[in-house]
């Protein structure tokens, strides 16, 4: 797909320096000369500027700054941007001084804000999914790439061969039981993304506990020993009941909420008769060309368009311009 590179979290090539996150003494040497840290607290990274006002950027600080006295681990390495290293650490120990509403943190869009006392005039830690369209490309992949990592670390404390506890490693990259000596990388879970087509209609779906009226294209995971094609048919018959014959690939986003990469694809559908499966959504519909024109516009009666910056929102979008190519 010639558009791919659109696709919100997936287009600055950022230079990720595998090969030095074995150099600790190196990467100690960058952090000491000032190299550039982004905050992050219980997911959202600390961001520069109003999205009211259009156009944030991420927050970096120096290590020793007061945002991360909180911090528990060290800094890890996300990469180069421009020569300059640039590190992510949790600082999610930190008690704000106002309450925080637990019921949204973590929530489906979290509109909370926090405020550290330390860090500079008009920033604050946001949700990353309501600022992720006003980040630039290369802000977008750090912070997607920051949050993934940081929310692993957080997940995978204990070494799951022998349940001792496990170690930071390469930079952030792994980490290492003492005990039995396992390593162990960050996991991305593959997940397929369906533009389901027949004729001049899409198929879309909703999940229970969705936005009112939010409608998106369906998803799942790949399951173990099964293709992406595999898994687009499957997936679309256990929800909808939809036979799906050829499928082709379109385009990736990763998607660290919390650490999918979601693979969207093409399907044409070869029935029409949906029957909805209630564990696994809660309905679905065909919707036309230009009743998905309204839904875009903001003036459909029912339908709310999936979140601008995901990738369903890409792909909806593309094939109303006819640009699935």
């Amino acid at each position: 797909m010639r558009h791919a590179f659109g696709v919100t979290f997936g287009g600055s090539d950022l230079d990720r320096s595998a090969a030095e996150r074995r150099d600790a003494a190196a990467l100690a040497g960058e952090l000491a000369a000032g190299a550039g840290i982004l905050p992050v607290w219980r997911g959202k990274p600390l961001v520069a500027g109003d999205p009211a006002e259009g156009g944030c950027r991420l927050a970096l600080v120096p290590a020793g700054h007061g945002v991360l006295t909180a911090a528990e681990e060290e800094p890890l390495f996300l990469g180069r941007i421009e020569g300059a290293a640039i590190f992510a650490q949790d600082i999610s120990g930190w008690e704000p001084q106002e309450p925080v509403d637990e019921a949204q943190i973590g929530a489906f869009l979290d509109p909370t804000v926090q405020r550290h006392p330390e860090a500079g005039d008009g920033t604050a830690f946001r949700e990353l999914r309501a600022v992720m369209t006003q980040l630039s490309a290369r802000d977008a992949e750090l912070a997607a790439t920051a949050r993934a990592l940081l929310n692993w670390h957080r997940s995978h404390g204990f070494c799951a061969r022998c349940g001792a506890p496990t170690e930071i490693a390469e930079a952030g990259w792994q980490r290492r039981c003492g005990a039995c000596g396992a390593h162990h990388f960050p996991r991305t879970d593959p997940v397929v993304i369906m533009l389901i087509t027949r004729g001049e209609r899409v198929l879309l779906g909703r999940s229970p506990g969705w936005p009112e009226g939010m409608f998106s294209l369906l998803a799942g995971f790949v399951e173990p020993g099964e293709t992406i094609e595999a898994a687009v048919r499957r997936e679309v018959l256990e929800e909808t009941g939809v036979r799906v014959g050829a499928v082709d690939y379109l385009a990736a986003q990763p998607w660290p909420f919390p650490a999918s990469l979601m693979m969207g694809c093409r399907g044409e559908a070869v029935s029409d008769e949906i029957e909805i499966d209630p564990e696994e959504i809660e309905a679905a519909r065909w919707v036309s060309r230009s009743e998905m024109l309204t839904v875009f516009a903001g003036t459909h009666p029912e339908i709310r368009p999936a979140r601008r910056g995901a990738i369903a929102h890409f792909l909806l979008e593309a094939w109303l311009a006819d640009r699935l190519d």
